[in-house]
């Protein structure tokens, strides 16, 4: 079955290139495209696509406004925010508003079409420069809260929270299988459960939260790995 995507962007030359190559996948059909985020909002409820390629900056509505829209509707697509500007806003912004995954437009074509298979599966795709801003962001700012945690966390096994921080420190589910010994199939059980329990939508949102709640520190840059 192919892949459904709404492609979003303001600019029509970049809109139909992205379309086309899409497109032009065996797996992927371009089902619509919109200039705005209004109409992305509008399109994403009447199409029902799977992935959405959005933009960031557009009129009306931009593309993080449209994607906390959208993402919070029952059943929403994943959005994959693409963005000439590799600006720390934009990356944090984009996923607290429930984008999963976030590059830039001058992505190779394999890099962005493997982008939207792999948020289609519920995983999360970020830039390189994205991932150690964002790991250098938690890494040198102030000290989480150790405060209470959300009563949501509580309801997490042992097992699942020792996934969750392994998840956050950026283990893909080979690796914390042989970290803990388990399974690759049991890692995947954990991690789909405690996204439901947390009612989290992928990976990204699970490490964001875990750095928040101080379940994990990444190492400050130049640090000894």
């Amino acid at each position: 079955m192919s892949l459904k995507v709404l492609v979003v962007d303001d600019q029509g030359v970049v809109r139909a290139g992205f379309a086309a190559m899409i497109d032009a996948e065996e797996d992927m059909t371009v089902v619509g495209e919109a200039a705005d985020g209004a109409a992305a909002v509008r399109l994403a409820a009447e199409l029902a696509p799977d992935v959405v390629v959005m933009d960031v900056r557009m009129p009306e509505l931009d593309g993080i406004a449209a994607t906390r829209i959208i993402t919070a509707r029952e059943d929403a697509p994943r959005i994959l925010v693409l963005t000439t500007f590799d600006l720390d806003a934009y990356v944090f912004d984009a996923l607290r508003a429930g984008a999963s995954g976030f590059l830039l437009k001058d992505v190779l074509p394999s890099e962005l079409l493997q982008g939207i298979r792999v948020v289609a599966t519920g995983e999360s795709v970020l830039a390189p420069s994205a991932t150690r801003r964002l790991i250098s962001h938690y890494a040198s700012g102030p000290a989480p809260h150790s405060g209470a945690t959300p009563r949501e966390l509580d309801r997490l096994t042992s097992s699942q929270r020792n996934v969750l921080t392994l998840v956050a420190s950026g283990l893909n589910n080979a690796e914390i299988a042989e970290t803990l010994g388990i399974t690759v199939g049991t890692v995947k059980s954990h991690v789909n459960a405690l996204l439901r329990k947390l009612g989290l939508r992928d990976r990204v949102q699970a490490t964001i939260l875990a750095y928040d709640l101080g379940l994990t520190h990444p190492n400050p840059p130049g640090a000894s790995v």
